[in-house]
């Protein structure tokens, strides 16, 4: 097996991000480029990524594979990449190896682990709401949020969609018209924790648009999607009455 990145930076910046949510995971790799799906701790949030083989200048495999990776170690590995460094990875028995191809040539050597846990897959969901928006807008949104409460709602009518968020004392309100996004909906009504989403927005800085999906009191899938990359989250909802 090899990989070969010209352009690591960009998984880097994906390893960090979803690192948040998880931190062993079992990474797939074949000829059509490297993948994985995981469930954090909790069972409140999964993520989806595939970096496809065209992202990569050079993808050797045989056999698909599958690797047992502590994410923390190689977020911390990952970190030793430069703007104009080269990466290449092969798995040499029970290690990945990580060589970062500069001025000097680094190598890192990562033991692989076992992953407890069935293989995920992704959940067949139907969303009455589908929005397409700023990354931008929505991360302050949901920044903005955080300032008056620990969770926030997502509310969708036929030409707008509200982010709502209210705590004790205070609330937050953000509105967006049909002028600012595209958005096929329906009504729809749900709640979701801000310290995952907080977490989540920090893809936005891949992609200028994000999409956005859910129905009344149903699992959010936010999805950034680049010619590069496929990075979605799913976050199960908040079920309780409103303040």
């Amino acid at each position: 097996m090899l990989l070969k990145l010209d352009h690591p930076k960009l998984f880097s910046e994906i390893v960090g991000i979803i690192s948040e949510l998880v931190l062993e995971v079992r990474l797939k790799v074949s000829k059509e480029g490297v993948s994985l799906i995981a469930i954090d701790p909790a069972n409140v949030a999964m993520v989806s990524f595939k970096l496809p083989n065209t992202a990569f200048s050079e993808i050797d495999v045989e056999n698909n594979e599958v690797l047992g990776v502590n994410l923390e170690s190689l977020k911390a590995v990952l970190r030793r990449v430069k703007t104009g460094s080269v990466l290449v990875i092969t798995r040499e028995e029970n290690e990945l190896k990580l060589q970062i191809k500069d001025r000097v040539t680094k190598e890192f050597n990562l033991a692989l682990i076992d992953v407890e846990g069935e293989e995920k897959e992704i959940p067949h969901l139907e969303f009455a709401s589908k929005i397409e928006m700023s990354s931008l807008d929505f991360s302050e949104a949901i920044e903005d949020c955080s300032v008056v409460a620990d969770s926030c709602s997502f509310i969708s009518e036929a030409s707008k969609f509200l982010i709502k968020a209210k705590g004790s004392l205070n609330s937050f309100k953000s509105e967006f018209s049909s002028d600012e996004l595209n958005i096929v909906s329906e009504d729809a009504h749900s709640k979701y924790s801000l310290e995952y989403l907080q977490k989540m927005v920090k893809a936005t800085k891949l992609t200028d648009k994000l999409k956005i999906n859910f129905s009344n009191d149903y699992p959010l899938k936010l999805d950034f999607i680049t010619p590069f990359i496929e990075l979605s989250f799913i976050l199960a909802p908040r079920v309780e009455s409103e303040e």
